[in-house]
């Protein structure tokens, strides 16, 4: 009897924090504290699955058996496809081509940005998306508040299949002529 109800608790969630080929310690670092772990818990997220890029910091891995977040990571993958696929809620750096895959996913998304890897229209751009209310925008320094205060259902679906509003807004950063 116990163990029905259970299950119904322990429906997998997975968070999927990707930094793609770069080097982002900070985020990984920020994703690694207890107080932004204890919030994915607390949201109801089960699993936290960190691919780490170039970085030097390891996570602490967790099998999560004690009623904490199960936490895995690996610097590199041919394809982390599946990864978005399965993901409950990304986690990704500005400079990722990850975060159109996500937002074409429907998947709920953090952009974290980091000043010292990216140009400004990275930065521009994920704000410009926040703003649009595609995806939440944060820096590792304020990504356990942006857990805190996220409300996945407030997101609006990104308009599926059609990538042109997207592409417009990146060429108007990179300087490009809008056609």
């Amino acid at each position: 009897m116990g163990d029905a109800g259970d299950s119904a608790k322990q429906e997998k969630k997975v968070v999927f924090v990707t930094v793609g080929t770069t080097l982002f310690d900070a985020l990984v670092r920020a994703v690694d504290t207890n107080g932004v772990k204890q919030e994915l818990l607390r949201k109801g997220y089960t699993h936290l699955v960190i691919q780490m890029g170039r970085g030097s910091y390891n996570p602490t891995k967790c099998d999560g058996d004690d009623g904490s977040l199960a936490v895995d990571y690996f610097t590199f993958s041919p394809s982390i496809a599946d990864h978005l696929r399965s993901a409950s809620l990304v986690i990704s750096h500005a400079g990722s081509g990850s975060i159109f895959e996500t937002l074409q996913l429907g998947k709920p998304l953090i952009v974290v940005v980091n000043e010292d890897l990216m140009d400004n229209h990275q930065s521009e751009l994920a704000e410009e998306l926040a703003e649009r209310k595609h995806l939440y925008c944060a820096h590792p320094q304020t990504l356990h508040q942006t857990i805190s205060d996220m409300n996945v259902e407030s997101l609006l679906p990104y308009p599926s299949g059609d990538a042109t509003p997207v592409a417009k807004l990146i060429n108007t950063f990179l300087g490009f002529p809008d056609d």
